[in-house]
């Protein structure tokens, strides 16, 4: 019997032991976010680490035949890294561990060398150290026996790369000198260190900056003002995020939380210089971006518009100076070049000054501000008085009406006005004179404006009388029309021409109105889940109509910079124009102040995000880039050339360029173009619209448009897909165009479409042809580029002669990376750089 009992013992035994080893054995199998001494995580075991909910993995990956130590969010379809340890010393094979020695964690590569580790330099010698992935995505070396978080030995949340995630601070330790930052990958496919950071600066009043090469400041974001960065008024437009600021003592730091865990969110520097806030569409299976700096308008640039002058996208041009202050040089700011700013019309004294308010503005870089906490306006107003330097002041805090003091006894730089609620109230120090000159100026306006009033009132009730003649006339006929037109179907309903004027217009197009209803209904009352993009004009949704069509739908915003003429136009010339090139309205809604375009939904959204997105790049092959490329320009011609009229789009950019479920591009946004008579070759405007970077340098500068313009953007167009890169409106042109006048054209090609996993496609003759097109469509001048049916024409046919195209015209606009006012470099307002050996004088036509 007790030799029984042995035989049973040591079978339980035996039996647990073989459990144990499987589970040791078998350990990746679940969810583990612990790693111990006795552990390693390494690339031949395919071990990760996997946070508690599933949110977030840290493992190996590997890229461009490199390893690295990453983070990346488990359950996102799209592989989404948010953080890299040894982003800067990679691994070169499949040779690599993680492990816990002595005090820190180590990373191992090739013959056992470490590549990285934590440095920890504090411990308690007598507790185990455990490294551990929290459920927030924060790595952390911790004591055993000791999960305070203000105990961590180390965490990766104080050294992030590129993407800012919820409970990560931003910001710096005055005591410790560590200061947390972002900073871009190389590129799409390569984590190392890129060329853009995002540092909040230790100023008077602490401001984030984008930084190019640790050298140029590309944007800045403003002081925060209690609720967000007066330059970032977007940041406060979702429900499901909480913004905090900090600044005491101990540290200055930003960070956000997330009310709602389900969703996942980020902030993240680009490779192509962009700040951008994302969250995660898991209908879509995508990213959404629901703002993002510096954008396609001018007023993003740091210092666009020089000293004592403010930057409007609503008024033309951009460029202003403050009232009570004159162009330092009047013609070089006719020419729109605005980097000296303006100077005081009269000069203050310490005596009779006084103030103008500036409503809704970003208030002026803080490098020389005082800042004083305990003081209201009033007291603010007065202090500024005293003090005979001082040149502006504003409120600290803009909640509970305004509290705090900001004191400004410097010059004011980079300043800009946005629409209502946005911005903050600013006041400019002016001489007395001045002060009554806009108190005349005031009241000037108020008896215009009063008078045109009075007048509109006449022409209105005129109209109205005659309108109610007509309708008594022939209200038969009316209803009965009201009755034909009362048709719906799928919520789109045509509506009675007389309801308002804008729309007859449509009606007389005969657009189908839908109804208000139907468009909430379609997209789940413009749910943040169906967001495809944001633009000037407002959001674009995704919806579903009754009987199953997708549609896309093109809000504008009560705040937009595209009015009712812009709305019109696009419902007037889109409605009227059938290509396969150009995207398809299906319809509009007008109702209850809201303004919509409801267009075919295409599934593969815009070409900016195959060209410039980090995982969709490599979806794009040589063939379908010069499909697409052929497919724009058949579009173009059949605008410039064989559609009803002559349309000039002026806005033809690469995020304008929808992609259909089978890649075919077509043409959209229609908001800023023009018709053109059939003997009229060019015209001119004094407000200059569109996307800097894409512009022709006749219409930047002197604000002349004509099928060349379009024909300018087409060829920026043409070399960004070639590149893989983004026009970032600066030397990029003149980059391409020294590379092809070396014969190093092929350089230029984006190494995605020259992969080896794409050997079939890649055909150089045909990208040499397009590169050479492309420049041939940039030329400085316009009567040197070619029409669209030349373009045509030349990609199409195998035989014909290119011509040899001459320098691309540079006036596009002067880089802050390369020209930047506080740099130790100072430079003459019409200054030339060279690439390459290429001259190309600058023009600020920014």
């Amino acid at each position: 019997m007790k030799g029984v009992r042995n035989i049973y013992h040591h079978s339980y035994t035996l039996s647990f032991l073989l459990v144990f080893l499987v589970m040791i054995l078998f350990r990746p199998a679940f969810s583990i976010n612990t790693l111990s001494p006795t552990e390693s995580l390494t690339i031949s075991s395919n071990r990760t680490l996997v946070s508690p909910g599933d949110v977030f993995e840290l493992g190996f990956f590997r890229t461009n035949s490199r390893w690295y130590l990453g983070m990346w969010y488990k359950k996102v379809s799209e592989r989404t890294y948010v953080w890299v340890a040894n982003r800067d010393n990679p691994i070169s094979n499949s040779i690599g561990s993680l492990k816990i020695l002595g005090n820190n964690l180590v990373l191992r590569g090739n013959s056992n060398k470490s590549v990285w580790s934590t440095n920890i330099t504090r411990r308690n010698e007598r507790s185990l150290v455990l490294a551990e992935l929290l459920g927030n995505g924060n790595f952390v070396m911790r004591d055993s026996n000791n999960k305070d978080a203000s105990e961590y030995l180390w965490q990766s949340f104080d050294y992030p790369t590129d993407t800012l995630l919820p409970e990560m601070k931003l910001g710096f330790q005055p005591k410790t000198g560590l200061n947390r930052f972002l900073t871009s990958w190389r590129s799409s496919d390569d984590p190392s260190s890129g060329d853009f950071s995002y540092k909040l600066e230790a100023q008077r009043l602490p401001e984030f900056y984008l930084w190019n090469k640790e050298l140029f400041r590309v944007h800045r974001s403003g002081p925060w003002n209690g609720i967000r960065f007066s330059g970032i008024p977007e940041d406060q437009k979702l429900s499901y995020m909480v913004y905090n600021f900090t600044e005491n003592s101990e540290e200055v730091a930003y960070t956000f939380l997330l009310t709602n865990s389900s969703i996942y969110s980020r902030l993240i520097v680009s490779s192509e210089g962009y700040i951008e806030r994302q969250t995660w569409n898991p209908t879509l299976g995508m990213w959404n971006v629901f703002w993002s700096f510096p954008l396609d308008s001018q007023c993003e640039s740091y210092r666009m518009c020089g000293p004592y002058s403010y930057c409007d996208v609503n008024t033309s041009p951009v460029c202003n100076c403050i009232q009570g202050f004159n162009p330092s040089n009047v013609e070089q700011w006719d020419l729109r070049s605005w980097s000296g700013g303006c100077i005081r019309r009269t000069r203050v004294s310490c005596s009779g000054d006084g103030f103008t308010r500036m409503k809704n503005m970003k208030l002026p870089e803080t490098t020389m501000a005082t800042v004083d906490r305990s003081i209201g306006v009033k007291e603010c107003e007065k202090k500024c008085l005293s003090d005979c330097n001082c040149t502006a002041f504003a409120n600290a805090d803009i909640r509970n009406g305004g509290t705090g003091c900001v004191i400004w006894t410097g010059r004011l730089d980079d300043m800009r006005n946005y629409v209502a609620d946005h911005g903050q109230d600013l006041y400019v120090r002016l001489a007395a004179a001045d002060l009554v000159k806009k108190r005349n100026a005031d009241g000037k306006i108020i008896s215009s404006t009063v008078a045109v009033s009075v007048l509109l009132l006449l022409i209105m009730f005129c109209l109205w009388k005659r309108k109610q003649k007509r309708a008594k006339a022939s209200a038969t006929s009316i209803a009965n029309r009201q009755r034909n037109q009362n048709l719906s179907m799928n919520g789109m309903v045509l509506l009675s021409k007389r309801e308002f004027s804008v729309k007859n217009k449509i009606e007389e197009l005969e657009l189908p109105l839908i109804e208000l209803e139907a468009v909430v209904k379609a997209t789940d009352n413009f749910s943040n889940c169906n967001k495809l993009g944001q633009g000037g004009f407002g959001i674009v949704y995704k919806g579903r109509l009754l009987d199953g069509q997708e549609i896309a739908v093109k809000r504008l915003s009560e705040t937009s910079v595209q009015g009712t003429d812009e709305f019109m136009n696009e419902v007037t010339l889109i409605a009227r124009l059938q290509h396969i090139n150009l995207v398809q309205i299906l319809g509009c809604c007008i109702e209850a102040d809201e303004k919509m375009l409801i267009y075919e939904y295409l599934e593969n959204l815009s070409l900016d995000s195959y060209l410039f997105g980090k995982t969709q790049r490599s979806k794009l092959n040589w063939k379908e880039r010069f499909d697409i490329t052929n497919g724009v320009a058949r579009g173009l011609l059949y605008l410039h050339q064989d559609s009803r009229f002559r349309i000039i789009h002026r806005d033809l950019k690469v995020s304008n360029i929808l992609l259909d479920k089978n890649m075919i591009p077509k043409i959209s946004d229609f908001g800023m173009a023009r018709i053109f008579a059939r003997d009229e070759t060019e015209a001119n405007t004094m407000k200059v619209v569109g996307t800097y970077g894409y512009m022709s340098p006749e219409y930047a500068m002197n604000g002349i448009f004509s099928e060349k313009s379009d024909v300018f953007s087409f060829g920026v167009i043409v070399l960004e897909i070639v590149t893989g890169k983004r026009n970032r409106g600066y030397n990029f042109l003149s980059y391409a165009w020294s590379h092809w006048k070396e014969g190093r054209t092929l350089e230029l090609v984006d190494p995605v479409i020259v992969d080896s996993s794409l050997p079939s496609t890649f055909q150089p003759e045909e990208v040499l042809k397009c590169i050479q097109i492309g420049l041939l469509c940039v030329q400085e001048l316009a009567e040197h580029r070619p029409t669209m049916s030349s373009v045509v024409w030349m990609l199409g046919s195998e035989a014909t002669e290119i011509p040899h195209p001459k320098p691309p015209g540079c006036c596009i606009g002067r880089s802050p990376y390369e020209l930047e006012p506080s740099s130790s470099r100072q430079c003459d307002e019409d200054e030339s750089w060279t690439v390459n050996q290429y001259t190309c004088s600058v023009i600020d036509a920014r």
